[in-house]
């Protein structure tokens, strides 16, 4: 189930958690973030890149990782933030959130991507790629991926018609012609271009 690093890591003693983020593309919604840390002697199959997973897969997955991680936690940032302080450091921000959320010692956090959140509680390192190589980086990307698609079908009961249960948010045909027909809603991502364009 580990990678080699994950397992040499482990067995030296040290704790670590892979952490990944959801939702950075999408025109509207909240962006999410999870952290975890796995149980060496609770493996779990079939964790890959939440990406290359089917929705099928990934639902099933969901509450493996939450029943078998010895810790896990799921964070985000608003809408709101990422309007204010733009998508980059929402992005960040959930992220560290998620780290803090885990209220365990960390020695080591392993952060999917090219930039660390601040603040992390012992030594960060990121990996390009982390969530197709380390397995506790794939974890976090399912369970932070899940999670906010579960917020998304939700917004569907709030906001009809935009079939975000569906498109998940994500600028698609669909979702751009519900735009230009019922404009945009309050979850909507002022600070993107296809939103911005529609309030002005």
């Amino acid at each position: 189930m580990f990678s080699f690093v994950e397992q040499s890591i482990s067995d030296l003693g040290f704790t670590f958690c892979g952490v990944d983020e959801a939702g950075a593309g999408p025109l509207c919604g909240d962006v999410f973030a999870a952290a975890v840390i796995l149980n060496p002697h609770q493996p779990i199959n079939g964790l890959a890149d939440s990406k290359k997973l089917t929705e099928k897969k990934r639902e099933n997955l969901y509450p493996q990782i939450k029943q078998k991680a010895l810790y896990y936690s799921i964070a985000k940032a608003t809408v709101e933030e990422i309007d204010s302080i733009n998508i980059l450091q929402a992005r960040m921000l959930a992220m560290s959130r998620a780290v803090q959320g885990l209220k365990t010692k960390i020695d080591y956090v392993m952060v999917d991507g090219n930039r660390l959140p601040k603040p992390l509680p012992g030594v960060g390192f990121e990996w390009i790629g982390g969530d197709r190589l380390l397995a506790s980086i794939m974890a976090a990307s399912i369970l932070a991926k899940v999670a906010r698609d579960h917020e998304m079908i939700e917004l569907e009961q709030t906001y009809p018609g935009y079939g975000f249960a569906k498109h998940k948010g994500y600028g698609t045909k669909v979702h751009l012609e519900a735009l230009e027909r019922l404009g945009p809603t309050p979850i909507h991502r002022k600070s993107f271009a296809p939103v911005r364009r529609l309030l002005k």
